[in-house]
């Protein structure tokens, strides 16, 4: 394919070939009718804005290799000036080119084919040019059998500008994508930044969800260690309960027999303790009888003769006898202490379940002569206590409603003397088993 005009052609006006000048064309009348024009039938100045903007570069070089059978060499600028060269006559070229740009605007083709005037026509045109399909409307312009030398020459004008206008705009947009490839390398960079710290990050996390799933397995193995020793004890107990049968009854029987050691072991500290005041209160009693007889035998005669208030203190001789206290208040013990002991007995007390053990109440009883039970100051199940108690070992027992001091001088003077030994020979005194009511 030749690439330069021969030695022997006529010089052409390169303004006037590329169309910087667009010059005075004279077509004879379409002898066709209404036959589109073909390529090679177009003027040799409208070859150039087709090959140039109705096909690009890639395509119009895969359709000369197609055509020649091989590869041309030649650089894009030669390539196009020797298409150009072969539009101007029907050749292969000439004929692959029409065949390839009818295939590729055929929907311009097919919507200019409605057009009927040169008018028509023009308007069509301009009204493409502010689309985006202007090869099309270029091709399909060009080839219509209504288009006349002035239409060509408008067209051929139009597409220069254009070509213009797109040449600055890709200037521009040139430019604009140097900026944003700028941009763009910043970007990538600070991308590359962020993908590293990701990378960094989700190594670093990786790293803990391996540790805590390393802890996990381990604290399952513990887990299921710990469930297999405790699988393991119950097998050894079920095979322990069906060696020996009764063994959770006897494991109970153990249980209940060590806790009655245990209450058994409290009793007997709670009786020593009892015995220990029992004794210091025998001592103290002892002291005081021995007072009383010294003060007595020193006394003069006409002592005792003479009328006090001291009278009803002194009350029946209880001859060493225990006297229990059930209930009353705590302020009044001494009080009730020196009465007792002021007649000759020994002073025993029990507060009635308010603050010391309710068992204790029976081994007080046991081992009182004498009751004085204060109703007001006890509870219901000590009175219910005492006074069974009383009725079956045939106890004396007084029932006072008022805890005070002279309630319990009132309590001492209404018992009788207890029952002497009998003379020898005689049949013994036998005491009395009937129980004093309570006080309304």
């Amino acid at each position: 394919m030749p690439t330069t005009p021969p030695a022997d052609a006529a010089p052409v006006d390169l303004a006037t070939a590329c169309g910087c000048r667009a010059p005075t064309l004279t077509l004879p009348p379409s002898a066709h009718g209404s036959r589109r024009r073909r390529l090679w039938e177009l003027s040799r100045h409208a070859h150039c804005p087709v090959v140039g903007v109705c096909l690009p570069m890639g395509a119009l070089r895969r359709l000369v290799d197609k055509v020649l059978g091989g590869q041309a060499v030649a650089s894009d600028y030669e390539l196009h000036c020797g298409v150009n060269s072969e539009c101007r006559q029907r050749g292969a070229i000439a004929e692959a080119l029409q065949k390839e740009l009818d295939h590729r605007y055929a929907i311009a083709l097919r919507a200019a084919r409605a057009l009927k005037t040169t008018e028509a026509l023009a308007a069509w045109w301009a009204g493409q040019t502010m689309g985006r399909d202007v090869p099309g409307a270029l091709w399909a312009t060009l080839t219509h059998p209504r288009c006349d030398a002035a239409l060509e020459e408008s067209v051929l004008a139009d597409i220069h500008m254009i070509q213009h206008q797109n040449g600055a705009a890709d200037r521009a947009d040139l430019a604009k994508l140097n900026a944003l490839l700028a941009e763009n390398e910043v970007l990538a960079r600070e991308l590359g930044a962020a993908q590293q710290r990701c990378v960094q990050q989700a190594a670093e996390h990786a790293r803990k969800l391996g540790a805590q799933n390393a802890a996990l397995l381990r604290a399952r193995a513990e887990l299921l260690g710990r469930d297999t020793v405790i699988a393991n004890l119950h097998d050894d107990l079920r095979a322990l309960e069906a060696a020996v049968p009764a063994l959770r009854s006897r494991d109970a029987l153990t249980r209940q027999v060590a806790q009655q050691i245990e209450r058994i072991q409290d009793l007997e500290r709670a009786l020593l303790k009892a015995r220990h005041e029992l004794e210091r209160e025998r001592h103290r009693a002892s002291e005081a009888m021995a007072n009383l007889h010294a003060a007595q035998a020193e006394a003069p005669p006409n002592a005792a003769l003479a009328p006090g208030p001291s009278a009803p203190e002194a009350g029946p001789a209880l001859g060493d006898r225990s006297v229990l206290c059930v209930g009353g208040r705590a302020a009044s013990l001494p009080v009730y202490r020196r009465l007792v002991e002021g007649v000759g007995g020994r002073f025993l007390h029990h507060d009635g379940g308010e603050e010391d053990n309710a068992g204790r109440l029976d081994t007080t009883l046991a081992a009182a002569d004498l009751v004085i039970c204060q109703t007001g100051c006890i509870s219901h199940n000590a009175y219910w206590r005492v006074k069974d108690h009383c009725k079956r070992t045939g106890k004396r027992c007084v029932f006072v409603e008022n805890p005070s001091s002279a309630s319990l001088r009132r309590a001492l003077a209404d018992l009788t003397p207890l029952p002497q030994p009998a003379a020898p020979g005689g049949p013994p005194a036998r005491p009395s088993n009937k129980a004093a009511e309570p006080l309304s």
